[in-house]
């Protein structure tokens, strides 16, 4: 799965399991102050994206997300470094 195709999935998941309006998922969006999003949402949020997640990515990382973007590139690279390893 490429950056586009993970970015579209979680696009998604904001609008249809979170039902937030289509106009405001946009990757520069901030998760905390444009989307709304509280630490329960992010962690629902991570839960549902578990099967792109490695195992092994740090806890940390998620922290340190701001922007959309920031969730679809953290979980991309994290996954391209799991596959790396294989």
């Amino acid at each position: 799965m490429d950056k586009q195709e993970l970015y579209g999935k979680i696009r998604e998941a904001l609008i249809n399991d979170f039902e937030m309006e289509p106009e405001k998922v946009v990757p520069e969006a901030k998760l905390y102050e444009d989307l709304n999003l509280d630490s329960i949402d992010a962690v629902d949020l991570i839960v549902k994206f578990k099967q792109y997640i490695p195992k092994n990515m740090d806890p940390e990382v998620f922290k340190k997300m701001r922007t959309l973007q920031d969730v679809v590139d953290g979980i991309f690279d994290a996954a391209q470094g799991s596959l790396d390893k294989k």
